[in-house]
């Protein structure tokens, strides 16, 4: 199993630049990390601190915690640290040397006392300090921005510490790099993304087609991963978890829904109904308005936005072509979690009445329409980012194109920019199947194509990404063609 810590090679090296340039400037560096649950955040940062050798102070905050007990907490944690250690000063509520005991209490003052606290313990030399969750504290207590504001101010930044901001919310790197009083400075952030195709290959030492259904399947998040055996195939995998319920395969997306939205509101109905297959604004509406009526517009489309920017679970794709379009269709971000709403749910259910072989069935129906729909995403990221390596440097946005009725649809559409391209320079196929890419796909993408704004039948390529490979008739007729192998090699491993 892949049990030990995966990738994240470039993310190390980010943190280690920080940690070296509070080092030589002998000053603060502050750094907000982001990422959307169970991406490894908080294994990145201990793995970091693991290796620096330097003193450091891990807190992580606990939800819904009164702020005095959340105080109680950090500065219980900051006396045991190597930071007070390092330090040799006594922290409050710590017995000293001497066997006096000092005061004040531990959570006289709140955070501004513990900030003092930690500022007083930090050492000459270089240390991390590590704040957890730290939307969690802001939520519990309102002045904590502000106090942390004041004490890193006056206090933090005069020594050579790396301070580490941890959460969830994409909104706290904005908020701390606000103009007025940036605690972060822009490029001291870090929004960690889910390890890609190529680094999920690495960590189970799987070929090409086979880490593309791990990505999919796993979403990419460590926590699945590192209890995923090496070399087992994606559908083995997700077949062998209906023997067991609490399966990581169902228990990580699952709980990272749960922790977003503890009880079933309108957000979350929103979410299951776009992965149960609901993916233009209409069916969503209708979908997830929990009865005969459907949620208005004026609630759903606050709701979607921030569940797109926000809470990064939804994500929009939008035709791409010269003259836009519409209608705009939503999907789950997180395949690992579209995964469990298209079919892992309805399997963990069938393990839990002790019936694995009907959950393993119910994989097997479904997986291949899921995966031909849920790769779509991934191969569009990939050709974005090989742009270089196509006979269109400039094609560096990739989505897709469809009309209002879905009666013609194009797969791959690579243009100059999105949304409004200005060119388009190719349009393509995407055919994940067993069998190969041959003069049936090639008609219909050519029937299909002259229908995409932009395109020109003398100047546009046409490309085609196959998991079967392609005939050889249909493969002579095309600008590119890719199979899995060219996929993963556009992700850094």
């Amino acid at each position: 199993m892949a049990t030990g810590f995966m990738g994240r090679k470039s993310e190390l090296a980010f943190l280690g630049e920080r940690l070296e340039k509070a080092r030589a400037s002998g000053g603060g560096v502050a750094v907000a990390i982001s990422g959307r649950r169970q991406v490894g955040k908080s294994r990145l940062v201990q793995e970091f601190c693991d290796d620096a050798g330097v003193p450091y102070l891990y807190y992580t905050a606990a939800r819904g915690a009164p702020p005095g007990e959340a105080v109680r907490r950090f500065l219980a944690q900051l006396r045991e640290s190597a930071l007070a250690a390092a330090s040799a000063v006594a922290v409050p509520g710590a017995v000293p040397a001497s066997g006096a005991v000092r005061a004040p209490g531990e959570a006289a003052g709140g955070w501004p006392g513990a900030l003092r606290a930690l500022a007083a313990a930090l050492p000459e030399s270089p240390s991390v300090v590590v704040l957890d969750e730290f939307p969690w504290l802001t939520e519990q207590d309102t002045l904590l921005d502000s106090a942390l504001q004041a004490a890193w101010d006056r206090l933090l930044s005069q020594r050579p510490v790396l301070l580490l901001l941890l959460g969830s919310d994409p909104q706290m790197i904005s908020r701390l790099a606000a103009v007025e009083r940036p605690l972060c400075d822009p490029a001291d952030a870090l929004v960690l993304q889910p390890l890609n195709p190529a680094e999920v290959g690495a960590a189970l030492s799987l070929g090409a087609a086979d880490a593309i259904d791990a990505h999919l399947v796993s979403g990419g998040l460590p926590g699945i991963l590192r209890a995923w055996p090496a070399g087992r195939p994606a559908r083995e995998l997700a077949e062998d978890a209906c023997q067991d319920p609490a399966s990581p395969l169902f228990v990580v997306p699952e709980a990272a829904l749960m922790a977003e939205f503890p009880a079933p509101d309108a957000s979350r109905r929103v979410i299951e109904a776009i992965g149960g297959g609901s993916r233009t604004h209409a069916a969503v509406a209708a979908a997830a308005g929990g009865g005969p009526a459907a949620i208005p517009s004026g609630t759903l489309s606050p709701l979607l936005s921030q569940l797109i920017a926000g809470k990064r679970l939804l994500a929009m794709d939008e035709p791409l072509s010269t003259r836009g379009g519409k209608p705009a269709l939503y999907r789950v971000a997180d395949s690992s979690l579209r995964f469990h709403l298209e079919i892992g749910r309805a399997a963990q259910e069938w393990a839990r009445r002790g019936r694995p072989a009907s959950g393993a069935a119910h994989v097997r129906r479904y997986w291949a329409s899921w995966r031909a729909r849920a790769v779509e995403p991934v191969i569009r990221q990939a050709l974005s980012q090989a742009a270089d390596d196509l006979p269109w440097p400039g094609a560096v946005a990739v989505g897709g194109w469809w009309t209002r009725t879905f009666e013609a649809t194009i797969d791959l559409v690579g243009a100059d920019r999105s949304p409004g391209a200005r060119s388009v320079f190719y349009a393509g196929s995407v055919t994940w199947l067993s069998r190969p890419f041959d003069d049936r796909d090639l008609a219909a993408l050519r029937r299909n194509a002259p229908f995409v704004p932009g395109f020109d039948p003398w100047a546009t390529g046409l490309v085609a990404v196959s998991l079967g490979g392609f005939s050889a008739a249909a493969a002579g007729r095309l600008a590119v063609r890719w199979g899995p192998e060219e996929v993963v090699a556009a992700y850094p491993a």
